[in-house]
C-alpha cells in the first residue's frame, strides 16, 4: 500500500533558527514558510535528493505542535510521511486491519489530501499518509 518516503516532519519551537540551520549550515535548499492554520502550524520543507525534511513550528496556542513541545522542549522528529495512490482506500483497509486513523482526510501543505494514524499502531511513530 505504502510507496516512497515523502518526508519526516521534525518540531521546532523557533522556525526562522532550524531553517538557518539547515540552509546556512547545511547548504540545503529551504522552501519559503507556510501558515496551515488547518492543521496548527507554520512549515518549511527542506528538499533533498531523495525526500524532504519538514520544519513544523506551532501556529496558534492550540496546535498539536505546541503540546509536542510542551513534552519535547528541544523540539523533534515529529511524523514520518509515505505516499499513497488512493488515500480513501488506504482508509478503508487500515480501518478494516484495526489501524486508529485519527481524525478525517485533509488538504496537507502540498495540497494533497493527507491522513495521520495513530502511533501506537505504527511502532511509536505518527505516521502521514500523502495521496500521489
Amino acid at each position: 500500500m505504502i510507496g516512497k518516503l515523502n518526508h519526516v516532519a521534525i518540531a521546532v519551537a523557533d522556525l526562522e533558527k532550524a531553517t538557518a540551520s539547515y540552509r546556512d549550515t547545511l547548504g540545503a535548499a529551504v522552501t519559503a514558510p507556510m501558515d496551515l492554520p488547518e492543521h496548527g502550524v507554520t512549515t518549511v520543507f527542506i528538499e533533498l535528493p531523495n525526500t524532504k525534511i519538514e520544519l513544523l513550528q506551532p501556529l496558534g496556542e492550540d496546535s498539536p505542535i505546541a503540546r509536542f513541545l510542551e513534552k519535547n522542549p528541544a523540539g523533534g522528529m515529529h511524523h514520518v510521511c509515505y505516499e499513497v495512490e488512493d488515500i480513501e482506500a488506504a482508509k478503508i483497509k487500515l480501518l478494516a486491519d484495526g489501524a486508529r486513523v485519527l481524525g478525517d482526510i485533509k488538504i496537507g501543505a502540498h495540497n494533497k489530501p493527507v491522513l495521520f494514524l495513530h502511533p501506537k499502531d505504527f511502532c511509536g511513530t505518527l505516521v502521514e499518509l500523502e495521496q500521489i
